[in-house]
């Protein structure tokens, strides 16, 4: 009988395998505008303005999500999705000071009343799923080297709990190090089930593990999970394949960022390596794909992803409904906007002047520049 390693094995080597270009199976209009409700799959979403994830660093030490946290994202409830900061799946995965974490059951319980106060003013809610890889710490793993697909340094500081430090140079893992991975995203995804949430994003962007895998530029491996485009995507695949089976898979998200150079990143075929991925993952039936990138790449994307997919790219009120309407995208993601401004659908609704963001309070702790933005006719 085959091992079920064997079975994986086989059944991600079909899913990279089998391209599509099939029309996008979920309800959508024709030309629709920010402010048109969509099913994203069977989740009714009000609108399609998505909070795009942002760290800000107030769950402390503790790592924990706490009231603050749950005002800040309830006051951000009339998106049509919000998809929380980055969250760690494992102490070993985590990396930044004061961002959450999802691997207690401490955790859950922090986490349910954000979702709790995100629900009950009508609100839909993601956790985002993150492993930092080679951008953590010894800091922050008890002196413990970070873990990353090669034996590469990312060039670079971080801000440690002891200070800004250089970037370490990480250990490359090993088989188990990596079975071990997958296991902790879906005990993760299946924590963040528990804590109410709507569904999960896996974080395979911006410079952290799993884009670590899939870019060339830092996965130098010579075994299964390096080398072709095939293999590099191989760990992503089996992590999602792993939180589908704890997840129904119709609320997975995948978020991807073909060129962005954050965290010393870069691929040297960006637009072969991931209309590669977006075909490998269109095949599982995900809640959507999230690209950071230019519509030069996405684009390239979206006729190789059977499903609904979400930009994020410093778009305004006018190029995110510009984008909508020439049919580049199904929701658009909007980040520091949301940061300054709660009811930023309101206020692009309305034409609105937006407040802009004190940088100075990005990832500091407290209320200040964090729920004291004020709404409008204030």
């Amino acid at each position: 009988m085959p091992t079920r390693r064997a079975l994986t094995g086989c059944f991600i080597g079909a899913l990279l395998s089998i391209a599509s270009s099939k029309a996008n199976a979920f309800e959508s209009t024709r030309h629709p505008g920010l402010f048109d409700s969509m099913l994203l799959r069977k989740l009714r979403l009000a609108n399609r303005i998505l909070m795009a994830p942002m760290t800000r660093g107030r769950a402390g030490v503790q790592r924990t999500a706490n009231p603050l946290m749950a005002e800040y994202y309830a006051q951000r409830a009339t998106a049509g999705l919000i998809v929380t900061e980055a969250t760690a799946i494992s102490p070993q995965g985590y990396g930044w000071v004061g961002s959450p974490a999802i691997y207690t059951e401490a955790h859950v319980a922090g986490w349910k009343g954000v979702t709790d106060a995100v629900h009950r003013l009508g609100g839909r809610i993601f956790l985002q799923l993150w492993h930092t890889g080679r951008v953590s710490h010894p800091d922050f793993q008890g002196g413990e080297t970070p873990i990353a697909p090669s034996a590469i340094a990312a060039a670079g500081k971080t801000h440690a709990p002891s200070g800004v430090k250089p970037y370490v140079m990480p250990r490359a893992m090993t088989q188990r190090d990596i079975a071990n991975a997958v296991h902790e995203y879906a005990q993760a995804a299946a924590r963040a089930w528990k804590a109410g949430f709507d569904g999960v994003e896996i974080h395979a962007a911006n410079g952290y593990l799993i884009d670590q895998f899939i870019r060339d530029g830092s996965n130098h491996r010579t075994d299964e999970y390096g080398g072709s485009v095939q293999n590099r995507l191989r760990f992503l695949l089996e992590v999602t394949e792993a939180v589908a089976r704890v997840v129904p898979v119709d609320r997975i998200g995948v978020r991807l960022s073909p060129t962005n150079p954050y965290n010393d990143m870069l691929d040297s075929n960006p637009a072969a390596t991931y209309t590669q991925a977006a075909r490998a993952l269109s095949r599982f039936g995900l809640a959507y794909l999230h690209v950071v990138e230019s519509v030069r790449i996405a684009s390239d994307m979206r006729l190789h992803f059977d499903g609904p997919l979400i930009l994020n790219g410093g778009y305004d009120a006018a190029t995110g409904a510009a984008a909508l309407r020439a049919g580049e995208a199904d929701m658009i993601a909007y980040g520091r906007h949301f940061l300054a401004n709660p009811d930023l659908v309101a206020r692009i609704r309305k034409g609105a002047a937006l407040n802009q963001p004190d940088t100075s309070t990005f990832y500091t702790d407290g209320p200040k520049g964090y729920t004291d933005y004020m709404p409008l006719g204030s």
